[in-house]
């Protein structure tokens, strides 16, 4: 928990009740940079762990790989510090050979927070990336029922949230059971899909058919887009789409499921997939 969570000394103080000092949990946040090749693609502030995932799934969203064998090494680099110690910040990635690096034009010009996954993006159209996946064509069925079971199951797993209460959640489930089959956390949640979409590249599960991606937080432009890179035919939130995520799902033939809470759910595109 020491690179997951962070001790701090607190004063909670409770009007009409005084204040106390005690000692609180907070979910840690450091910036990774990602590499190709050795050159610079993008840093984005994270909560450590599972960072080869998150690599890994940052290059499915971006439509550099999309099969487990286009992903060759990943390792951190020493030298990132004056002293040339190694801060577990920086992550170089190898691609298979044939495998072409990234266009320039993606590599980000500024940090992207831990809220937008999207920022130093050159301009909007570079984010209509082409998913090699199609999903309007993918079986899924899956009933109410099983689905407003989700993020139940989904905050019954969230083990460091539960210490920290400051981390949003992703995770894959399969259609046709109901299992959850990963669960990732982070302090920003397109870190957290990216980490998912890269546990399902590396165990050779992308195009990810007949899932459902579910997330702890709203169902955002760039979370729908991340989920159609990885041809994931369902998104479902417990709070509200954009706008424009609603758009991109229904142009894909992905299902969109925001305020998903309790028995209760808006279903925004191919409703038709919830039996």
């Amino acid at each position: 928990m020491s690179r997951i969570a962070s001790r701090r000394r607190v004063t909670r103080i409770t009007v009409g009740e005084g204040r106390r000092s005690r000692t609180d949990y907070l979910a840690f946040e450091e910036p990774l940079e990602i590499r190709v090749f050795g050159r610079s693609l993008a840093v984005t502030m994270r909560t450590p762990g599972h960072d080869v995932e998150l690599a890994a799934g940052f290059l499915v969203s971006e439509g550099v790989i999309h099969r487990a064998d286009e992903f060759s090494t990943a390792r951190y680099c020493a030298g990132a510090t004056v002293d040339d110690g190694n801060t577990y910040n920086v992550l170089d990635v190898t691609l298979a050979p044939g495998v072409a690096p990234p266009d320039p034009s993606l590599a980000r010009n500024f940090t992207t927070t831990s809220a937008c996954g999207l920022c130093g993006k050159a301009s909007i159209e570079a984010v209509h990336t082409n998913s090699r996946f199609r999903v309007d064509e993918d079986p899924l069925t899956i009933s109410p029922e099983t689905l407003a079971r989700f993020p139940d199951d989904l905050r019954a797993a969230q083990a460091v949230f539960d210490r920290t209460g400051g981390l949003h959640a992703a995770a894959l489930f399969d259609g046709a059971s109901g299992e959850m089959l990963v669960l990732r956390e982070d302090v920003g949640r397109h870190n957290a899909v990216d980490k998912v979409v890269g546990w399902a590249l590396m165990r050779e599960r992308l195009p990810a058919r007949q899932c459902v991606l579910m997330v702890s937080g709203r169902a955002s432009f760039e979370l729908t887009q991340k989920a159609l890179m990885a041809g994931i035919p369902m998104l479902a939130a417990v709070s509200a789409p954009s706008s424009l995520a609603a758009e991109l799902a229904t142009d894909a033939g992905m299902t969109l499921v925001g305020f998903l809470r309790g028995p209760s759910m808006v279903v925004y595109s191919r409703e038709d997939r919830l039996e």
